[in-house]
């Protein structure tokens, strides 16, 4: 069974960084595709970032030059670095697992967390 655990949300001020974490347990995914997604009250749940099984980054256009995404295949765990925060960046952040192609899709990824709560003050 496939666990997917976020970690390192948390309430910040306005210019602060946060770093999130997500653990992946039940399978190895140093083939596949791993991104973040996040979803504000009353919104869609909106592509963040993904790292693809080569390396490759990709970002949505709102948090270029401020998001970073990384991954350590040996301990099947993704990252997101966040800088220079700002309240519109407050919202419910998601790790997903699993992309096999179009990683800045939602429904790519076949494996979620639960979800870990980034508040944003200004």
């Amino acid at each position: 069974q496939v666990h997917v655990i976020e970690s390192g949300g948390g309430l910040v001020q306005a210019g602060d960084s946060l770093r999130l974490s997500c653990a992946v347990s039940g399978r190895t995914f140093s083939r596949y595709g791993m991104g973040w997604f996040r979803q504000a009250p009353g919104k869609e749940r909106e592509f963040v970032a993904a790292v693809n099984w080569d390396g490759g980054t990709y970002y949505a256009d709102s948090v270029k030059g401020r998001f970073t995404a990384s991954r350590d295949n040996a301990k099947n765990t993704v990252y997101l670095q966040m800088s220079s925060l700002k309240p519109e960046d407050t919202a419910v952040y998601y790790c997903a697992a699993g992309a096999v192609g179009r990683v800045m899709v939602a429904s790519e990824y076949h494996y979620w967390g639960q979800g870990t709560q980034v508040t944003v003050s200004s």
